[in-house]
């Protein structure tokens, strides 16, 4: 599987919210990397986030990141699974 760019950049825009907080927001400023800028109105458009500019996680967007911090929880461990 090859994720595009977009949803790389998606990706990495939604590891920058706090997955154990619901009340911690982000702000991407107008003057921010042009693809941050559009990957968080992505976001908001896919119903991710409250504001096209960051703001706070919607529902949907807690279950995303809860989802992204348990790959990588997966990813970044020391455990070694055989099939």
């Amino acid at each position: 599987m090859s994720l595009p760019t977009e949803i790389q950049q998606e990706i990495h825009m939604l590891a920058l919210f706090d997955p154990a907080s619901t009340l911690a927001g982000i702000k991407v400023h107008h003057d921010a990397e042009p693809a941050a800028i559009a990957a968080i109105e992505r976001l908001h458009a896919k119903g991710l986030v409250t504001l096209p500019d960051g703001g706070y996680l919607t529902t949907l967007g807690q279950e995303a990141v809860r989802h992204l911090d348990g790959l990588v929880t997966i990813l970044t461990s020391d455990i070694e699974v055989h099939s």
